[in-house]
């Protein structure tokens, strides 16, 4: 049996919260924009590139989500050092601060694209400002990601 420090193993979980729940935000806001897509396609075969795109943009949040688990993975878990429980509870709050970010900015993304798509087919002229309105849920993934990247350095997770 492998001995794992309670800290290395809380770090396994901040990883699995960042990209777990950024991904199920992700996953959500494509569906909901891929269901507003298919009914534009039904109506004109031409939306069918414009829907893709406004489905493939909630799939940012899952990338960040992804990025900080392999980050605290490589640097927790792979890394093979044991990393005390402090730590390990500052790698939870890396997860969750992407994690939770992620999962509302995805949905909201999603919602966004959705209604995009269905304006874009009424009026084709509306393509780059639904774009503008899909993108700006995307700050607070940002926002979790840059949180998530900040407590990594400070505590010493990254780079220390």
């Amino acid at each position: 049996m492998v001995e794992v420090a309670l800290g290395t193993a809380l770090a396994a979980i901040g990883a699995g919260v960042a990209i777990g729940f950024a991904g199920l935000g992700s996953g959500i806001g494509q569906g909901i924009a891929a269901a507003g897509s298919v009914g534009a396609v039904a109506e004109d075969e031409e939306m069918f590139a414009r829907g893709i795109i406004f489905t493939a943009l909630p799939e940012t949040q899952a990338i960040y989500g992804f990025l900080i688990a392999i980050l605290l993975m490589v640097f927790t878990v792979m890394a093979g050092k044991a990393l005390p429980p402090a730590l390990g509870l500052v790698a939870i709050g890396a997860g969750a601060a992407i994690g939770f970010a992620g999962l509302g900015s995805g949905m909201g993304q999603g919602i966004a694209a959705s209604s995009s798509v269905g304006s874009v087919v009424e009026d084709p002229d509306m393509f780059a400002r639904g774009i503008i309105f899909t993108a700006l849920p995307e700050t607070q993934a940002i926002y979790g990601f840059l949180i998530a990247i900040l407590l990594m350095v400070f505590a010493g997770i990254m780079g220390g």
